[in-house]
């Protein structure tokens, strides 16, 4: 009830870290509904060994992708900074939860955030820091990646797909928004926020709406975190990607609308300043921000497993802000779904709604 509370307050707040555009839409008014009634203690105690899990073997796949393609993998961990005493208390109880499951974290008052960044002036009460936690450039992990496919003779086309082909329960073609037909032995549909427009395609319903977000990439920082950082209060997330630094935060309930609002561009930016005072919104003039769609399920669970009516697609979606973090785990249970005749845990199922 408190974080819905807090919702509803953050929607009457322009510059809140969250909206959620009403719009005449039953799909939107059901994912509400879903959204709602997994938003209690019981399915957080459900679900948080499976995403501690989910997220520990997807950690040391990353490790291993790291040695094996040649990108930097930050293995420093992540602030959570809080500047209330309410939103400290909130973090402590969250450091208990994580303690009782295995993952470390760590209560840090004024003194000992400065012992683990010194290199920053943070204006923040206190924060917790788990050192389990890694970061990297995603554009550098992309580009590794996709040379490392190529070298595995993987090939990349740049085609939009508007439909799938099937034949006795089985796709056979991808068709594309030109009218070309790409044969398809298997298919995964990994489309992030227009994921259930291909699903609907199948006959699948797939409860997801797109959670817009927006970043800032600061290329001469006044100053350079060693650690990525949340910011509790202003729902902001702190990167440093080599000599650059990222700052990015909200989420807009809004459709696939990847317009900017100036508005929340400008709460994202006070809430960062408040939090590292070297930092100006002057800072920001002439960056061009960036907008983009994360792929939200109601229930905080991604969609991994295969489709209900075709045998050879599976979907990878939903994983709303864990997709970059989830994505090595994602594509070792898609592999070994397809290898294993589509056996999925249920709490990933496509179809569990």
């Amino acid at each position: 009830p408190g974080v819905i509370g807090q919702g509803i307050r953050w929607i009457f707040n322009r510059k809140s870290p969250f909206a959620l555009r009403p719009q005449l839409n039953p799909s939107l008014w059901l994912w509400c509904f879903q959204f709602w009634r997994h938003a209690n203690a019981k399915h957080v105690s459900d679900s948080r060994e499976f995403l501690r899990d989910l997220s520990l073997e997807s950690r040391s796949l990353f490790e291993g992708l790291s040695d094996e393609l040649g990108f930097r993998l930050e293995k420093r961990g992540l602030l959570m900074l809080c500047q209330s005493e309410e939103g400290f208390q909130d973090e402590k109880e969250v450091a208990q939860m994580a303690t009782e499951i295995g993952v470390e974290a760590e209560i840090c008052g004024k003194e000992r955030l400065k012992e683990l960044d010194p290199s920053v002036e943070m204006n923040a009460l206190g924060g917790v820091w788990f050192p389990q936690d890694c970061h990297l450039d995603s554009e550098e992990f992309l580009s590794s990646l996709k040379r490392g496919i190529k070298s595995h003779g993987g090939q990349f086309l740049d085609r939009h797909i508007t439909d799938l082909r099937q034949q006795n329960g089985v796709v056979t073609h991808a068709l594309t928004a030109d009218g070309e037909a790409l044969e398809a032995d298997a298919v995964t549909v990994a489309c992030g926020a227009w994921s259930s427009e291909l699903g609907k395609k199948l006959g699948q319903r797939l409860p997801l709406q797109a959670g817009k977000g927006y970043s800032f990439t600061l290329p001469k920082p006044a100053e350079l975190p060693e650690l990525c950082s949340l910011l509790k209060e202003g729902r902001v997330a702190v990167t440093p990607m080599g000599e650059s630094l990222r700052v990015a935060g909200t989420m807009e309930i809004c459709g696939n609308d990847l317009s900017m609002n100036q508005i929340r561009l400008e709460g994202i930016k006070e809430s960062f300043c408040r939090y590292f005072p070297a930092f100006k919104k002057a800072d920001f003039n002439n960056l061009e921000p960036w907008s983009g769609l994360r792929p939200c399920s109601p229930d905080g669970l991604p969609y991994i497993g295969p489709a209900k009516n075709a045998k050879n697609v599976m979907f990878a979606t939903g994983h709303a802000m864990l997709g970059l973090s989830l994505a090595p785990i994602t594509g070792r249970l898609i592999a070994n779904a397809f290898s294993k005749n589509g056996e999925v845990d249920s709490r990933l199922d496509p179809g569990r709604f």
